[in-house]
């Protein structure tokens, strides 16, 4: 009971001198973060008339929890979507930020004397701005609607990503007690591959467990589980090796992108609000006003480098990315200080007993000075631009307009080419299937084999199964690995014979590496001469992606993921349209007809042969023959010289196959401008209704044979008479599906016919 009265003892002292703090700060204005560090402060050894803490273990511990919370609450602040939308600016200027501070902070702190590792954890800390402060200013300023705001947001977005890698390094550094390359480069990758590869299966499966439990999830069990997973994360990370604050922020980003992320943030509010505290108040306890005093020179010098530091290199780096020097300058001063994350390193740095005791209360030091002058540095942005304006020479400011407006031409003309198109999907697609076919050999070598050896003992047999489990979870990874999409391919390969070489490299590349990864497991369990494999992985590796079984399961995996990665987004959509859930359908699907002309290579080919739906993926919906219209055509549909051809397809698609028809002597012709699929039907009105299309959405029910069923063994087209131009899976809209993308039961079918596609539906009762 001593050990437990103490606990509650200090607890109690700690949270009631803390809330008399913190309502002293709420009266002057000032963060609440302050009022923490200040309670801190007063319960500690150096305060004698108020009671001290008894047992600073339990604090400390209590304090880990706190940064754990933190970063799990910041996770499910961030959201992965989020760093889709920071743009240049945000990476530019943080990354400018943060280097250049970080080598300010080692060289400051050689200069004063400091040791090596001290230095260096001086300059990570120097390099994070607060989020939490700077947000916490802009609001109570009424700045949020400020074009500064989101750029200010940005840079801490990408500065809090950075930030979990510093610490990862840090640590790093730290163990080997110097900096070694290979070691760090090490590192890092090992970080890159576990980040993605959590970061996957976490999406893949959590969404998908709160999707299934979403009726039994009641505030308190929704809280817990949260909890459960934040902490499950938590200990992943720190068994492997990595900080405890990585596998909190990755939990809290996962839960983010879900339609539960925030309700789980606000259920979080409490235990965050709790443990932050006891944190903060363990970075007050830490300050020693005598350790203040003998280093006041170097708290002074750490506060004007922060200051003027931060200010000049997020200015340069701003209007390095294009922006005007008013936006630029007012982003800059509102990151004008340092905050938790600092204080996070440093409490690394003391757990791993790499720095000096006076680093910890300097920091703080540091840390209080420049939160409070943050506000008055925003106030005082818009002298700062017309001082610059008078002292700028008139020949840098027409410099300056010119390149930001060559950049902005610059990001405009770049916008969708081709390469960039097929590059960003290869590049994706070919690292995180990569990472995937990597994670699942790692995990069959070093946890499934080492199990299995365990309990049956025998070791080629162990081996052998460990192989088969392996490659069984590997294959359906195989052809996004090996394949490019086929619309970006096609397009180069078509465009110019000079596209053809470099893309026969790039495939040649992925088949190359997914041969390395699949042949890997059996050449160490099996000990297969490696000649010998890659003679048998080969064919294999390309049968395997050509499959049309395996390509069906992974596009239904595929599209799994994208639905749990995209649900919140999805959700929110939906909700913006008024209710409107299928507006996906009247948006993204466009109708463009065609003529064509005499002398056509066209004419006396088949819809099938020409292969435009493979190629573009686009449908021929209609074909107009005089007086006569062909709906829905088969692909035995010859052309003849004078059909008019409606085309459906995305803006995308409809813009390739133009272009496509031009490199190739025309084609066909563009007859009209391209409308909506849903003007289009509706502009049928006044056409007879044997030649109108029509459009409805059929569910696939267990008892309707379609579950299970790939599209192209559904015989829709045949059958139906009709054209499959989207599926809906829950909130996810899938256009255009590919042929041997699956059905699964309660997938809503939209599909476009004529008055005989009505009439078979009905007759089937699917209707």
């Amino acid at each position: 009971m001593g050990h437990l009265a103490t606990l509650i003892s200090d607890l109690a002292l700690l949270l009631v001198v803390a809330g008399i703090t913190t309502l002293f700060c709420k009266k002057i204005n000032q963060p609440m973060v302050i009022g923490y560090i200040l309670a801190g402060f007063l319960i500690g050894p150096v305060v004698s008339f108020i009671p001290t803490i008894g047992d600073s273990a339990n604090i400390t511990l209590w304090a880990e929890i706190g940064v754990i919370f933190l970063m799990f609450s910041l996770g499910l602040e961030f959201s992965l979507h989020k760093l889709v939308t920071v743009g240049a600016t945000g990476v530019i200027s943080a990354l400018v930020q943060i280097i250049g501070m970080l080598i300010l902070g080692i060289i400051l702190g050689l200069a004063m004397g400091w040791s090596t590792m001290d230095s260096i954890f001086l300059g990570g800390m120097l390099s994070m701005s607060s989020t939490m402060i700077t947000i916490k200013a802009i609001e109570d300023m009424g700045l949020k609607e400020e074009r500064f705001t989101g750029l200010a947001i940005g840079t801490l977005v990408i500065e809090d990503i950075v930030a979990i890698f510093l610490l990862v390094i840090l640590s790093t550094i730290s163990v080997s007690q110097g900096v070694s390359g290979m070691d760090l480069v090490f590192t890092i990758a090992k970080l890159m591959f576990y980040l993605v590869l959590w970061l996957i299966l976490g999406i893949y499966l959590i969404p998908s467990f709160l999707q299934k439990t979403q009726d039994l999830m009641s505030d308190e069990t929704l809280l817990v589980t949260s909890l459960g997973i934040c902490f499950a994360m938590v200990w992943l990370a720190d068994a492997i090796g990595f900080s405890t604050a990585l596998g909190a922020f990755l939990a809290g980003s996962i839960l983010a992108g879900t339609i539960h992320g925030e309700r789980v943030e606000h259920l979080v509010v409490p235990c965050k609000d709790l443990f932050g505290a006891v944190f903060f108040v363990s970075v007050g306890l830490m300050v020693v006003p005598s350790m203040l005093v003998e280093y006041f020179i170097p708290i002074l010098i750490l506060t004007i480098a922060v200051i003027v530091g931060k200010a000049v290199l997020l200015v340069l780096g701003m209007v390095a990315a294009g922006e005007d020097l008013r936006t630029s300058m007012y982003g800059a001063m509102s990151q004008t200080q340092i905050g938790e994350f600092s204080f996070i390193i440093a409490n690394l740095g003391i757990g791993l007993g790499v720095t000096s005791g006076f680093l910890y209360p300097v920091i703080v030091a540091v840390s209080v000075i420049t939160t409070f002058t943050t506000p008055f540095f925003i106030k005082s942005s818009e002298k700062a631009v017309a001082i610059l304006e008078i002292l700028i020479p008139d020949q840098w400011k027409e410099a300056m307009q010119r390149y930001r407006q060559e950049r902005m031409a610059t990001q405009k003309e770049a916008k969708n080419p081709e390469w960039k198109a097929f590059f960003k999907g290869y590049a994706t697609r070919f690292f995180i299937y990569g990472v995937l076919l990597l994670g699942i050999g790692e995990i069959g070598l070093q946890i499934l084999y080492p199990a299995l050896n365990t309990i049956i003992g025998r070791e080629t047999l162990d081996a052998v199964i460990t192989c088969i489990l392996i490659y069984t979870v590997m294959i359906p990874m195989l052809p996004p690995m090996v394949l490019s999409k086929r619309r970006n391919f096609t397009t180069l390969w078509l465009q110019s014979y000079a596209n053809r070489l470099p893309l026969i490299v790039l495939l040649g590349v992925r088949i190359a590496a997914a041969v390395f990864l699949v042949m890997r497991p059996a050449y160490v369990l099996l000990h297969i001469p490696a000649w010998l494999l890659m003679i048998a992985a080969l064919p294999l590796v390309i049968y395997l992606s050509r499959s049309k079984a395996v390509i069906g399961r992974q596009l239904e995996m595929e599209a799994h993921f994208l639905l749990n990665f995209n649900e919140k987004k999805l959700q929110e959509f939906q909700e913006n349209t008024g209710g409107k859930k299928h507006a996906w359908l009247d948006e993204q699907l466009m109708v463009e007809s065609y003529f064509c002309p005499e002398g056509s290579e066209a004419i006396g080919q088949t819809l099938k042969a020409l292969q435009w739906g493979r190629i573009f993926q686009v449908n021929i919906i209609k074909i107009v023959r005089g007086e006569t219209h062909i709906n829905i055509p088969e692909g035995d549909e010859t052309l003849r010289a004078g059909d008019i051809l409606y085309v459906l397809g995305t803006e995308k698609t409809l813009t390739n196959f133009s272009l496509m028809n031009g490199y190739r002597d025309v084609l066909l012709e563009s007859a009209e401008t391209p409308v909506t699929l849903h003007r289009f039907i509706e502009g049928q009105d006044n056409d007879d209704e044997a030649h109108q299309l029509f459009m409805c959405a059929v569910p696939v029910k267990k008892e309707s044979g379609l579950s299970g069923v790939s599209i192209r063994d559904s015989r829709i087209k045949s059958e139906w008479s009709a054209n499959l131009i989207g599926i809906e899976r829950g909130v996810l809209p899938i256009l255009n599906p590919a042929p041997d993308f699956m059905l699964n039961t309660n997938d809503l079918l939209w599909v476009l016919g004529s008055q005989r596609m009505g009439q078979c539906l009905i007759q089937k009762g699917l209707l």
